[in-house]
């Protein structure tokens, strides 16, 4: 588990001794090949659905335990990801700072982190949560391992489709560990983000389309037209609001999540529209501006999951 040698300095007569790497620097490279940020996205649909599940505050010792092996989890699917990803990660100017793409962690530590990871968070939710959030926290990993990192991402343009049902897995495991049981409010949630995951993910690959087509991915903006991929971003775009809007009977929420829905829906729309409209009148590139509904859609997701944390906290209050 390796980190690179420094090079020797240009003019030198002998080689530079090799340098051993510090602690830090394995921590850092570590940390890295869990992929923070994309944990960061999945704990903000983990939380809110436990304080619906709870009809309140969760239990702490719950919540801290499904957190802490929830974010176990998604680091061992992130760096076996990164262990199979290798290759490709080095051929994009998005990724190939990655720790396994510069060989910064060697294969087999990549590997081995993320099985330790993943056989540690399977433990942990069997021995201090519920055999349930056992359960569906393996399916993640396995799914997001061999259904999309194996067999859908290289293959098929619709990788991100139906591969994205391993990153919606946090909120079934989060109702489970309050309730050790399943209801349609979290499937609700659930399809909010199968739905909003491919125009998310698709407008990102729009800026970066040079770099999949590099590494052979066939992302849509890979092999499809802006007009095609926008057409299909305002049709899950679409979805996703009215899956949003359906959570409020469903779970019985209050006006104050409608309201917020029902706003950051049109947001939303509005702005898959309006890329829609621009690329049908010629526009494309950069000039796009594909990245603003990027982050639009993070900032979607993460204001309407929070409107999902406060609402049982309003009815409380209300009630």
């Amino acid at each position: 588990m390796a980190l690179t040698n420094r090079p020797p300095q240009v003019g030198s007569s002998t080689p530079e001794a090799p340098r051993k790497a510090s602690l830090g620097e394995y921590v850092r490279a570590y940390v890295a090949l869990s992929k923070p940020r994309v944990i960061e996205l999945l704990l903000i649909t983990t939380i809110p659905v436990m304080f619906v599940a709870a009809g309140g505050v969760p239990p702490l010792w719950i919540a801290v335990a499904t957190l802490l092996f929830g974010t176990m989890s998604a680091a061992s699917a992130n760096a076996m990801n990164c262990y199979i990803d290798r290759d490709i990660d080095r051929e994009m100017r998005r990724t190939r700072q990655r720790p396994a793409a510069m060989d910064l962690v060697t294969p087999k530590g990549a590997l081995v982190y993320g099985l330790v990871l993943a056989v540690g968070s399977t433990v942990g939710f069997l021995a201090f949560v519920n055999v349930l959030s056992a359960v569906l926290s393996l399916f993640a990993i396995g799914f997001y391992i061999f259904v999309y990192s194996m067999l859908l991402k290289r293959r098929t343009a619709q990788n991100v489709v139906w591969g994205g049902i391993a990153g919606c897995m946090p909120v079934l495991i989060g109702w489970a560990a309050v309730t050790n049981s399943l209801d349609w409010a979290p499937f609700v949630l659930f399809l909010v983000v199968f739905f909003w995951t491919p125009p998310h993910t698709w407008t990102l690959a729009m800026r970066y389309r040079e770099d999949y087509a590099a590494a052979k991915v066939p992302m849509l903006p890979v092999v499809a037209s802006d007009r095609r991929v926008l057409l299909e971003s305002v049709l899950y775009s679409w979805a996703t609001v009215i899956v949003s809007l359906l959570f409020w009977p469903v779970a019985g929420t209050t006006w104050f999540y409608g309201a917020v829905a029902l706003i950051l829906g049109a947001l939303l729309v509005f702005q898959a529209h309006r890329l829609l409209s621009r690329s049908m009148a010629g526009v494309t590139g950069a000039k796009l501006k594909t990245m603003g509904f990027f982050h639009l859609s993070n900032a979607y997701l993460a204001l309407l999951f929070s409107a999902v944390t406060i609402d049982p906290l309003l009815a409380g209050v209300i009630g």
